[in-house]
């Protein structure tokens, strides 16, 4: 009669919790009916989002029983043993959920009415007798879970631990007859408390749910209906202390919520002040005077051949000419053959040239047949392998150029990163290891080298280029607006000429920006503009800041012919300009007329620090302008002026990319710009 008497009281509580559940629904519904009617009577407002939601889950537990039992009481153990089992349980519980709209995570609180019943697969005892057994296992549980959108949408995932206290543990057994004996009389069916019930238990819930709005957008009391579906594993959910007995569960449900906004007030009601942070604004157009039509460059050839990791053949970088090319190739014509790679600019004239070092290089031993060279392969593994990689070069030149293999000898070393320019990180060791691998071309034969050359260490002779000169950077309009990272979200510039013709440039982010003043001018040779710069701070206000400004074109000039020249340094070097010494002096200051600008421009590559690969550039700089200086004063040269840019890694202003170790190896130069001022 006890069990009885448990099973009823349960039941009570179950129905008595069932109706104040059914009074908070009906009361959600009549506020939200008399709140929607207050708002029809307000004047319009607009309110955000809620960050709190209250309601009401309701579900069903679809539970899934595994393992064994068959000791039901301390009192009571059936003929057989219970395996799997399968029932729906009611869930019900109020809800507390907390989340901004416009942000991925949040949490939510149930706590309520779940129900773990199941009804077990039907067993047979000894005399062939139907036997069945059925549970009605009731929990409260407090479900605290984590809340994540991932596109901050009305989509969620949730999940977290479940604390679960029994409530109820009745369990009715049954057992029929022998279908064989109809007239025989079945058991009283045995009814009672499941015994060894754990109190409570821990276990854990995933799930994913989705918000659905029944409510008007920016009204003050919204209702949010949300189906969700949820997975609680059998970890952690054994029901009793005893046996094998374990269930796991999907839910799946809805949740009535209501929230409450706040109201948006309008811009002109508030009262906080944002402080402008300051801004300052300039231009900078330089005086451009006529550069060259034409500028004839002496360029420098590298006597290093690159090569691509974990390769020993020749990267496809490089032009390779099969034998029938190699009667049309001409040194001064080396554009006919160009590389398989996207190139640029001054990159796709210079590196043009120097892609074809081995076809110049081999065109040079036919034309100098007592000329003889030593390569120098070098790797980070094994001399082995850079043996090899000689070997391929050697290769070529012999099969394609016909060279004879007695006048190329090869060598391999191992070679590790010990210059170190500044603290590397991983990329840029990575860098350094992509310029060792490299076969290095050393000749003492005098018609391969530069001029006043010789050892081993020599470089080759140069190669000279006639082209177009292009308007440098240094030609460009700087719009400076200082603080506008900090003050700006972006900004444009409003430019107005004299006959108040308007253009606009931007948005921008940065504060710099170079704007060619050919692009301004049109075809204008020169300008007076207004200046507006229209900044957007982070609050959405417009700031304004005027100036004025003259604009001249860079026009080339059609008189005059320019000279360019470069040295290459290596790798964290400023003063390999001493082997350059005498060539300075005596190749390129006598060719510097009287009345010229002497423009000195210093790159490095882009390994290493900003700060450290400026004072680099400049360091090389500074070195070539005092042989040259000295050279033209003692040469007698009048009115040569001197002019020193250090550019550092700056990629806007590097003579060619960092995307290759040739392109990183052409980039530690100095350019030597030579500019006649007669006209």
């Amino acid at each position: 009669m006890k069990n009885s008497t448990t099973l009823k009281k349960g039941l009570n509580s179950a129905i008595s919790y069932k109706k104040a559940i059914r009074s908070l629904v009906l009361g959600v519904l009549i506020f939200t009916g008399v709140d929607a009617t207050l708002q029809a009577q307000e004047v319009a407002k607009e309110y955000s989002k809620p960050s709190w939601y209250f309601g009401l889950a309701g579900g069903a537990n679809f539970n899934f029983y595994n393992g064994s039992t068959n000791q039901l009481t301390a009192s009571f153990t059936p003929p057989v043993v219970f395996h799997k089992g399968n029932g729906i349980g009611l869930f019900l519980a109020p809800s507390i959920e907390y989340y901004k709209s416009d942000t991925r995570f949040g949490f939510i609180v149930q706590a309520g009415l779940d129900s773990r019943k199941a009804a077990f697969d039907q067993q047979f005892t000894d005399c062939n007798c139907p036997a069945d057994l059925t549970t009605n296992l009731n929990y409260i549980t407090i479900e605290p879970s984590l809340r994540f959108a991932p596109f901050k949408s009305g989509f969620y995932l949730y999940g977290g631990p479940r604390f679960a206290f029994n409530i109820d543990k009745a369990f009715t057994y049954k057992q029929g007859i022998n279908p064989a004996f109809p007239n025989q009389i079945a058991p009283e069916n045995e009814t009672g408390d499941l015994s060894n019930v754990e109190k409570t238990v821990i276990s854990m819930q995933i799930g994913a749910g989705y918000d659905i709005p029944l409510s008007k957008a920016n009204t003050k009391t919204q209702l949010v209906l949300s189906p969700f579906v949820s997975f609680h594993p059998y970890f952690g959910q054994n029901p009793r202390s005893i046996e094998t007995w374990n269930v796991t569960t999907a839910r799946a449900g809805l949740v009535l919520k209501i929230g409450s906004g706040r109201e948006i007030l309008p811009v002109e009601e508030e009262v906080v002040k944002i402080v402008m942070p300051k801004v300052e604004f300039n231009v900078n157009a330089p005086i451009n005077i006529p550069g060259e039509i034409t500028v004839t460059e002496t360029f420098p050839l590298s006597n290093y051949i690159y090569f691509d990791e974990k390769e020993t053949k020749i990267s496809e970088r490089y032009v390779l000419l099969n034998k029938n090319q190699v009667g049309d190739f001409k040194e001064d014509q080396v554009e006919i053959f160009a590389p398989n790679t996207a190139l640029q600019g001054r990159s796709k004239r210079e590196m043009t040239v120097y892609y074809n070092v081995l076809n110049i290089l081999g065109s040079r031993m036919q034309e100098n047949p007592n000329s003889k060279i030593t390569l120098v392969g070098s790797s980070e593994k094994t001399a082995i392998e850079a043996k090899t990689m000689a070997e391929s070069v050697k290769t070529y030149l012999v099969t394609i150029f016909g060279i004879n293999a007695s006048r190329i000898e090869t060598k391999g070393l191992i070679k590790s990163n010990t210059i170190v320019k500044t603290q590397q990180n991983s990329k840029e060791l990575e860098l350094m290891q992509e310029d060792n691998r490299r076969v290095a071309v050393q000749s003492n034969s005098p018609e391969l080298l530069m001029e006043f050359q010789s050892g081993p260490n020599a470089a080759l002779k140069t190669v000279q280029i006639i082209t177009i000169q292009e308007e440098p950077i240094s030609s460009f309009v700087v719009f400076n607006v200082d603080g506008a990272t900090e003050a700006f979200s972006t900004w444009k510039l409003e430019l107005t000429d004299a006959n108040g013709k308007v253009q606009y440039h931007g948005p921008f982010t940065d504060e710099e920006v170079k704007i060619s003043g050919n692009a301004i001018l049109g075809t204008n040779p020169e300008g007076d503009y207004k200046v507006k710069m229209i900044g957007t701070d982070k609050t959405g206000e417009i700031v304004t800041k005027e100036t004025n400004a003259h604009i001249i074109a860079w026009t080339p000039s059609k008189v005059e012919e320019g000279m360019r020249f470069s040295i290459i340094y290596e790798f964290d070097d400023a003063k390999a300009i001493e082997m350059y010494h005498k060539y300075l002096s005596e190749v390129v200051a006598p060719k510097i007329p009287a009345n010229s600008n002497v423009i000195v421009q210093g790159h490095t590559d882009t390994i290493g620090e900003a700060v450290y690969n400026e004072k680099l550039s400049l360091a090389r700089a500074n070195d070539v302008k005092a042989i040259l200086q000295n050279s033209v004063s003692k040469l007698g040269t009048k009115n040569v002026k001197f002019d020193i840019i250090a550019y550092g890694e700056n990629e806007d202003s590097a003579p060619f990319g960092n995307n290759s170790p040739e392109e990183r190896s052409y980039n530690r130069t100095v350019i030597i710009d030579v500019i006649s001022l007669k006209n």
